[in-house]
């Protein structure tokens, strides 16, 4: 008898569009298939995409430590994921963020 496991599904992440630069941090709505970001630092020294994943997880309820930059550390289409959470949920936390903050 082989032991055989079903494999396991890999969550390929939530696609983010940051604009860095912006006069608050917040979830402004979609960008095609990816959310879209405005975040208060600047596009130097990665300070936006620490702004990024501190936005996140403070939004979704996460600690910042469970969210982390995938792909995009120099581009402003992102993907991160959270470890714990599958990229559908994450997206949805973040909509229902932007939808409560309005």
């Amino acid at each position: 008898m082989s032991d055989r496991r079903e494999p396991e599904t890999v969550d390929v992440g939530v696609r983010l569009r940051v604009v860095p630069n912006a006069r608050c941090s917040e979830v402004v709505g979609m960008h095609g298939d990816a959310v879209k970001l405005k975040v208060a630092s600047p596009a130097i020294d990665g300070k936006a995409n620490n702004a990024v994943l501190e936005l996140v997880a403070e939004l979704i309820g996460v600690p910042s430590r469970s969210v982390r930059l995938l792909s995009g550390a120099k581009a402003r289409d992102k993907v991160i994921g959270v470890e714990g959470l599958a990229a559908l949920e994450v997206r949805h936390r973040l909509l229902a963020a932007e939808r409560t903050r309005k």
